[in-house]
């Protein structure tokens, strides 16, 4: 599957109701060691986002370190489709190791990344980014 059929099955902002097997396509991506473009990567992490969950945090997170190209690409504020505060609690209440790094490096990109952030005005921008309605 590739980005534009991900978009065409469920949309940009999809129901809730497919969370699942969009975790289950995103987990898939990460793990396939193949994948030279990361734009369905992102794409998943983006829908992810919108669904605006918070266990999803995690998992997006893996997508972001699969490797340093993901690294770059897949932006901080994906890590915080339930927002900033609900994400950094979250995070707080399960820390483990993966998630204590997690915790640190929002912490880092607070002042940066997260000023005036608006999951509104994100998912205003990928629709614009992905031409959807």
């Amino acid at each position: 599957m590739n980005e534009e059929e991900v978009l065409e099955l469920y949309g940009l902002d999809p129901d809730t109701r497919h969370r699942q097997q969009i975790r289950e396509l995103l987990q898939q991506e990460i793990e396939n060691q193949e994948a030279v473009d990361h734009e369905y990567l992102k794409t998943l992490c983006i829908m992810l986002f919108c669904i605006g969950n918070v266990e999803d945090t995690g998992l997006i997170w893996q997508a972001k370190r699969k490797n340093q190209d993901t690294g770059s690409y897949i932006d901080v504020q994906l890590l915080c489709g339930a927002g900033y505060e609900k994400t950094v609690i979250y995070l707080e209440q399960n820390l483990e190791d993966s998630t204590g790094e997690q915790l640190n490096y929002l912490r880092q990109c607070e002042l940066y990344d997260f000023v005036d952030f608006s999951k509104e005005e994100c998912v205003s921008y990928y629709k614009q980014y992905y031409e959807q309605p």
